[in-house]
């Protein structure tokens, strides 16, 4: 457990000298950058809501059973439908 410890300390303060001593960039930045970083974070949440929206849906009380059944039209067997 000490050498774990010992081994992520000092993975962590070597990320921590990188990051300290990095020289500036002066690099230009695009003013529409941060668009495409909250049209990115939308987009994931947005992926995120449809793959589970039948959880979402169960929070919010809405269960498939709770549902209302569609109407039959046509008689079983009948598969003409009046027009």
């Amino acid at each position: 457990m000490k050498q774990f410890t010992a081994m992520t300390l000092s993975v962590f303060s070597f990320f921590c000298l990188l990051l300290a001593l990095e020289p500036r960039a002066y690099g230009y930045v695009d003013p529409g950058s941060g668009f495409v970083a909250i049209q990115t974070l939308a987009s994931v949440a947005a992926a995120c809501g449809f793959f589970f929206r039948s959880r979402i849906a169960r929070l919010f009380g809405k269960d498939k059973q709770e549902q209302e059944p569609i109407p039959a039209t046509a008689e079983k067997g009948n598969t003409r439908t009046a027009a």
